[in-house]
């Protein structure tokens, strides 16, 4: 250990350590009614004001990983990095009204997860299973990367070790601590964390665009030396600005990740832990103030490269890790005392969405595979136990995929989470407004959507790191027998693939009669607020059968 990573060291472990505490002082915040109870557990007591639900979902949504790696590739790739500021700012109107509609259907029938909604609107147990495990799988790898941030800051600290076991064991200590907190206070830990994390993180970022180009010379020398490594790279003029042949690729990433973002089961938990509609039309209208905020970490990127900042060697022998670009940045141009500021924010920024990822997918096992067919009688205190065990797995599986896989491998896999995740949207998103799908025809959309984009993920190379398949989600459009280089995002045309083969099979399926089971959701149950009576989900559903369904 460097002595000169010491004061880091103390400032990073003091400020994670105190976040700590706060997540096992939340069991006891908000006085829950009973903890055995996924409402409770799970969702917050669904009581969530704007200031809580803006600080909870925005640290749901820009996350540790978010900090490290945008700027990692704006400092690699230039111009194409920035795909991640216009989609988190598309998002917000397009979900503005589609996640009103899903917490008051889901107030008024006790939904926890996204499947709980498709398995009443549908009538349908197998395309809620599809819902939930295609939700699992897409999260997990989604907890993963947060590790990911989370060692950049201790390679860059010097908290290493020359066995797997001896480098890893930082993380899996700190990890073992989310899961006790988590397991004890739910979701109200990563509510109550996020004040913090939010809070350092704005202070850092803010310091850093003000103190940085003052020192490096202005935004002029700044973008003068980003714009003179990349026209000196193999693809000159792909640097600062797009070239003609990324242009596709960044309007279809940023549009497919925009409607991909609240899909995911984590994004969803966030917004049902809500107290009213208001909450969320509010929150809707001030959350992309975050987009602000993400604009000036991916800054940060060009301002490495003016720096002559190196990034650290990888796991691989001849790789660079170019996640610890911005630790790297702050440990040379800041006193060591403020650099451990930053490392924390970025270490709690990882403890805040991976312990609501963990949540949402423990709540999808738990109600949607566990009660549907294992134990259709389960009681709340039970289902609550299940899914406390389930996000403790979850958790245990993160730290594998980063412990034993490439941490490089991690970062394809939320590349093609993106690309699952979006198969949803058919079942989820538009059953919000319309059951005109048949539920046959949205489970066949979803296996060929899923089909195609595992196809065309497979034919993704990346010749720098010698990756044959699954190497990113920029599909070359000669693959189809296009006579041009440029690439396209794989997710966005495996959904439009998936509501073709929905929408055409739904006239097949209606022209032939087929039934399609009945709709126990009413028109009422999509604008239904606080204060609304609530219907008790469960195995028997035919009082809500009766109902009037929805056009």
């Amino acid at each position: 250990m460097m002595r000169d990573h010491l004061t880091e060291i103390i400032v990073f472990t003091v400020l994670f350590l105190l976040v700590s505490a706060m997540g096992f002082v939340a069991a006891r915040w908000r006085a829950p009614r009973d903890m055995a109870h996924l409402d409770e557990w799970g969702l917050g007591g669904r009581s969530f004001g704007g200031w809580i639900t803006w600080f909870l979902v925005g640290g749901d949504l820009y996350t540790a990983y978010t900090f490290v790696a945008v700027p990692a590739l704006i400092f690699g790739a230039g111009a194409a990095g920035f795909f991640a500021v216009p989609y988190t700012i598309v998002i917000y109107p397009l979900v503005f009204l589609v996640l009103c509609r899903l917490w008051s259907v889901s107030h008024r029938h006790g939904f926890v997860t996204p499947a709980d909604f498709v398995r009443s609107r549908f009538d349908s147990p197998i395309l809620a299973l599809l819902v939930a495990i295609t939700g699992i799988v897409a999260t997990m790898p989604y907890i993963a990367l947060q590790l990911v941030g989370i060692e950049a800051v201790l390679k860059t600290m010097g908290v290493t070790g020359d066995s797997a076991v001896a480098r890893h064991l930082p993380i899996i200590i700190a990890f073992a601590i989310l899961a006790a907190y988590t397991y004890q206070s739910g979701l109200r830990a990563p509510a109550l964390i996020a004040f913090v994390k939010d809070s350092l993180i704005y202070v850092v970022i803010l310091v850093a665009v003000i103190y940085l180009p003052h020192k490096l010379g202005g935004w002029s020398s700044i973008f003068d030396a980003a714009d003179a490594k990349f026209q000196a790279s193999p693809a000159p003029g792909d640097g600062i600005l797009l070239n003609a042949n990324n242009q596709l690729q960044y309007v279809t990433l940023a549009f497919g990740s925009a409607l991909a973002l609240f899909l995911y089961p984590h994004s969803i938990t966030g917004v049902l832990a809500s107290r009213n509609r208001d909450v969320i039309k509010r929150n809707m209208s001030a959350l992309p103030a975050y987009s602000l905020l993400l604009g000036l970490i991916a800054l940060l990127g060009y301002m490495a490269i003016a720096a002559n900042v190196t990034p650290l060697a990888g796991a691989k022998a001849g790789s660079v890790d170019t996640n610890t670009i911005v630790p790297r940045l702050f440990d040379a141009q800041f006193p060591s005392w403020f650099a451990g500021i930053a490392y924390a924010a970025i270490g709690i920024g990882a403890l805040v969405p991976a312990a609501i990822m963990s949540i949402a997918a423990a709540n999808l096992f738990t109600r949607n595979i566990y009660k549907e067919y294992l134990k259709r009688d389960a009681s709340p205190a039970q289902e609550a136990n299940v899914s406390k065990i389930a996000s403790l797995v979850v958790k245990v599986g993160a730290v594998a995929c980063i412990v034993f896989l490439d941490p490089q491998f991690s970062i394809d896999l939320q590349l093609i989470g993106g690309v699952i995740i979006l198969q949803t949207l058919p079942a989820v998103a538009l059953g919000l407004y319309t059951r005109w799908f048949h539920r046959g025809a949205l489970i066949a959309g979803w296996a060929a959507g899923m089909a195609l984009g595992m196809w065309m993920l497979y034919q993704v190379a990346n010749p720098a790191t010698g990756k044959k398949h699954f190497a990113g989600s920029a599909f070359p459009l000669e693959k189809f027998g296009f006579d041009t280089p440029k690439t396209i995002y794989v997710g966005i045309v495996a959904v439009l693939v998936n509501l073709v083969v929905a929408a055409l099979l739904t006239l097949v399926l209606r022209a032939g009669k087929v039934a399609d089971g009945v709709d126990a959701t009413t028109r009422d149950d999509y604008f239904a607020d606080e204060g609304d009576p609530r219907v008790t989900p469960g195995p028997d559903r035919g009082a809500e059968s009766a109902r009037e369904p929805v056009a």
